[in-house]
């Protein structure tokens, strides 16, 4: 079920200047970020050939393990830095930082 969208005291009122960052070592799959997430930031999808060779060995072995899928930041501008990505994820492969200079 997704969540509504969290009170404007704990979210930044410009969208984008924080975006989250999946860390592709610890990501499950599990999907509780996608859910979490008011503001549809997020997609589970499967991995490239090349995403998954850039995987340590373990890595890879443990995605394959997991469906050979990970979450993925698909929307950052749309990220209000509410946090409610972070606190979902049971790996605890999200953070949030600074959006890159474009």
């Amino acid at each position: 079920m997704k969540q509504t969208a969290p009170e404007r005291s704990s979210c930044d009122e410009a969208p984008g200047r924080v975006v989250p960052l999946v860390n592709p070592k610890r990501c499950e799959n599990k999907g509780p970020c996608v859910e979490a997430c008011p503001y549809d930031v997020f997609e589970i999808r499967s991995l490239t050939p090349a995403e998954r060779g850039a995987l340590p060995l373990l890595t890879r072995l443990k995605v394959w393990a997991h469906g050979g899928k990970q979450a993925f930041v698909v929307r950052p501008d749309e990220c209000h830095a509410c946090g409610l990505c972070v606190t979902a994820c049971p790996e605890k492969a999200i953070t949030l930082g600074k959006a890159p200079v474009a």
